[in-house]
């Protein structure tokens, strides 16, 4: 997420009601995960696992839970409970906005684009042209949607992450302030759902096609041309690059990337990152040729132990 103005850190520690140790004029310019960041980024941190990778991120201001040096270039905010000071930024700066019209007279919709009845269109959407929105789509605040893009029926563009923290007390949700893009010529089957980033965009390039009943996770980019078949549950902080085709059921762990032009066969569920160019199958996906001789091996067991016997 990007602050349109830049906050000033002296400001945004009183907020917080926290200390800061850096320039009080240092300017902070957007919002992001670690796994995100980039220059001008707020992040937090809040385990002494992870203090290294937060100071020495791209990030140059850091939300942390411990008194340390502050890294040359940076700044920190010292906060108890830096998730909930995040939070709570987050909350100030992309709060909730209540609807009470169908199609908010802030969206930005194309010459050309069809809005069929009963259709949600939420705040500061932009559609492109000559795009197909069917009954009963919803699509969430701050969406972007190419041209030629065609939404089915009872699809959801933009729900919250899946994300929460526990809690000795139950689970604190963290609120997202991500978008989901839509690229040119995307088509979204029916009753399928795309979670909008955390802090960041959640991405589907032009030319991709997904049939009924796709779960999308949050921070996925799913790049040009693929293919993905109905039931396929991808988890969010996937990477799937150009030309892949998933079938139907295949589920996709979170954090991993699939290859350029890889196939993966229906029911298949995929842990770790696979190449591109090849075909997989099964749980867990393999190269499919290894996994059928294993199945065939498999088939022969039963006889195998009853002749020993």
């Amino acid at each position: 997420m990007k602050f349109n103005p830049a906050l000033v850190l002296s400001k945004l520690a009183e907020q917080l009601h926290a200390e800061f140790l850096g320039d009080p004029e240092f300017l902070i310019t957007g919002l992001n995960e670690i796994h995100m960041v980039e220059p001008g980024d707020i992040t937090f941190v809040d385990h002494p696992k992870y203090y290294d990778k937060a100071l020495n991120s791209k990030a140059t201001t850091i939300l942390i839970n411990k008194k340390v040096d502050c890294p040359e270039g940076k700044a920190l905010i010292f906060h108890d409970k830096p998730f909930d000071a995040f939070i709570q930024i987050i909350q100030a700066y992309r709060p909730f906005e209540a609807s009470r019209v169908a199609i908010s007279p802030e969206a930005k919709i194309g010459e050309g684009t069809i809005i069929q009845p009963g259709a949600f269109i939420g705040n500061h959407v932009t559609i492109g042209k000559n795009c197909l929105i069917h009954s009963n789509a919803s699509i969430y605040d701050h969406t972007v949607i190419g041209d030629d893009v065609i939404i089915h029926a009872n699809s959801v563009i933009g729900a919250d992450a899946y994300y929460f923290q526990r809690r000795p007390e139950g689970y604190k949700k963290f609120e997202s302030c991500g978008r989901v893009i839509l690229g040119n010529r995307v088509e979204v089957g029916a009753l399928c759902s795309i979670d909008k980033g955390v802090t960041g965009d959640t991405i589907i390039d032009d030319g991709t096609k997904l049939d009924n009943h796709c779960q999308i996770g949050h921070d996925t980019y799913i790049g040009k041309n693929c293919l993905i078949g109905s039931h396929a549950a991808i988890a969010g902080v996937t990477r799937i690059e150009d030309d892949v085709i998933l079938w139907g059921r295949v589920a996709i762990n979170k954090d991993i990337v699939i290859g350029k032009g890889a196939v993966i066969l229906a029911t298949s569920a995929v842990d770790k990152s696979l190449k591109g160019g090849k075909t997989y199958f099964g749980v867990p996906a393999d190269d499919v040729r290894k996994k059928w001789r294993e199945l065939a091996a498999l088939r022969q067991l039963p006889d195998f132990i009853a002749g020993k016997r």
